[in-house]
């Protein structure tokens, strides 16, 4: 069977994208060499670069790569329950549990802000898990169970939340942080439902 032109492209650039992120995992941004990660796979320097332009743009992709990643798993951590406020139970504690996860932890949570600057990490996680995080708030406000409110604040401050506790996961050695983290994130939770706004 022959391979195209175009086939041959996106198989370099996945092969390419794989090795990047194995070793900003691996290594962290600023000890990769991207000559070094064009090498691995067998490709010249150049073509790294038609590809990338630069190895931030090979970083940028992978992080655009782990964070959708990291979406579909908040979104698959949600689908088994009919309830949305356990949806967003399920998907918060996805997202702090994918804290310990080296990729994780490394390329998105430590590198990513650094590297990208503050602006653009924000932007791509809001194209990826605090997406989901705002369809849920909004489903709970429709279905009543939390105060009628704005809700783009509200995500705005969870997410923030959430991002800290999972960076603050990402670096504890403490075996009982996760459970922990998701007891208070309970509490935090259970201060929005809508009878504990009720006046008395």
């Amino acid at each position: 069977m022959t391979v195209t032109r175009a086939e041959q492209r996106a198989a370099t650039r996945r092969a390419l994208l794989a090795e990047g992120r194995r070793r900003f995992a691996a290594d962290g941004y600023h000890d990769v060499v991207l000559t070094d990660v064009a090498q691995a796979v067998g490709v010249t320097k150049g073509a790294a670069y038609h590809h990338f332009d630069s190895k931030a743009g090979l970083f940028r992709a992978v992080v655009a790569e782990v964070q959708r990643e990291l979406g579909d798993r908040v979104a698959h951590a949600a689908e088994p329950y009919d309830d949305p406020w356990e949806q967003l139970r399920a998907g918060c504690r996805a997202f702090l549990a994918a804290g310990r996860d080296p990729t994780v932890r490394r390329i998105v949570l430590i590198d990513a802000p650094a590297v990208l600057g503050w602006d653009e990490w924000r932007a791509m996680d809001e194209d990826s898990s605090a997406r989901h995080l705002t369809e849920a708030l909004d489903a709970l406000v429709e279905a009543g169970a939390i105060a009628d409110q704005p809700v783009e604040p509200l995500a705005r401050l969870l997410s923030g939340a959430m991002n800290e506790a999972a960076l603050w996961l990402a670096r504890s050695a403490s075996t009982e942080a996760l459970a922990q983290t998701e007891q208070a994130l309970d509490r935090l939770l259970n201060g929005l439902r809508s009878r504990n706004n009720e006046q008395p």
